[in-house]
């Protein structure tokens, strides 16, 4: 059984954001403990497993190193890219299935476009529990920007989406990771998504840093699933206009810088959002 490295949302190896990607062609997946076991050794926050079941389908399912996930964006982006470079798909559309639903992916020449689950708004904070939010990473609520307040949302994986005013304070943050777990764990969410506008606002770009202990995942460079949410709650903010290309940086404070793509549509009310980007291949390996 073959395994790859894959750097999302990066152009050149390692940089952007890694995942394990093991094709099975159309073989059957192996059982949980044997794909749970594979993720941990591999150390990935995500590890895709990708099984062919048609000409133009496929199933993914995700693992961290400490259990299944419903969806990973990065991981879905370089699941595709592998499939494309070794040559078990041309470009084309295809059909994804996950358990957060079917998806469609569309591969080109050099990046891969997936769809998000539908946007769906989740909780609301109080002032008091805002206040609890941002203490977890050494905040205030002084450090929120004026006029936007933490929200969950999903489009495939529930996230707490955390505004900042400036990159100073996004770089600032320290995570407390027992808190962010019991935090995780009391509003039902996978984590938390920080973020901020470029300087040149929103629509010229948003820095951002995603955080999910709760899954072993202290601290993440590239997250498509979060995006996603974050391009829908920017949209419905007035930020995002339906259409456009949105960008989003992450992984900065890592050290492996990451290039997120968005775009949402609105065909009256019923909205969707896409995300895309490039991934680069960078090892191969055997399961023996």
């Amino acid at each position: 059984m073959e395994f790859y490295i894959a750097d999302a949302f990066a152009r050149v190896p390692f940089s952007g954001n890694q995942a394990g990607i093991v094709p099975l062609g159309t073989d059957a997946f192996p059982s949980e403990t044997f794909m749970r076991g594979l993720a941990g050794e591999l150390k990935h926050s995500e590890t895709a497993f990708v099984r062919q079941t048609g000409p133009d389908s496929f199933h993914i399912r995700y693992f961290t190193p400490a259990e299944e996930v419903d969806l990973c964006g990065h991981a879905t982006i370089a699941s595709f890219t592998v499939l494309r470079e070794t040559g078990a798909v041309p470009v084309g559309r295809y059909a994804l299935h996950t358990r957060s639903g079917d998806l469609q992916i569309d591969v080109s020449k050099t990046a891969v476009w997936m769809d998000m689950a539908p946007p769906k708004d989740g909780q609301t904070f109080t002032e008091t529990e805002q206040a609890g939010l941002y203490a977890a990473y050494g905040l205030a609520l002084s450090d929120r920007p004026e006029g936007l307040e933490p929200q969950a949302v999903s489009t495939g994986l529930m996230d707490i989406l955390l505004p900042v005013r400036d990159l100073t304070i996004l770089n600032r943050a320290v995570q407390n990771e027992a808190e962010v777990c019991r935090l995780s764990k009391k509003y039902g969410v996978v984590g938390v998504h920080m973020f901020c506008p470029s300087l040149e606002g929103f629509s010229r770009g948003t820095h951002c840093r995603n955080f999910a202990p709760l899954y072993a995942i202290p601290e993440e460079a590239a997250t498509g699933t979060s995006n996603g949410a974050l391009t829908y709650y920017l949209y419905r903010r007035g930020f995002l206009a339906p259409g456009a290309e949105n960008r989003f940086i992450q992984g900065e404070a890592m050290g492996k810088p990451s290039e997120i793509l968005s775009r949402l549509n609105d065909a009256d009310g019923e909205i969707s959002v896409r995300v895309g980007g490039t991934a680069a291949l960078s090892l191969r390996g055997e399961v023996l």
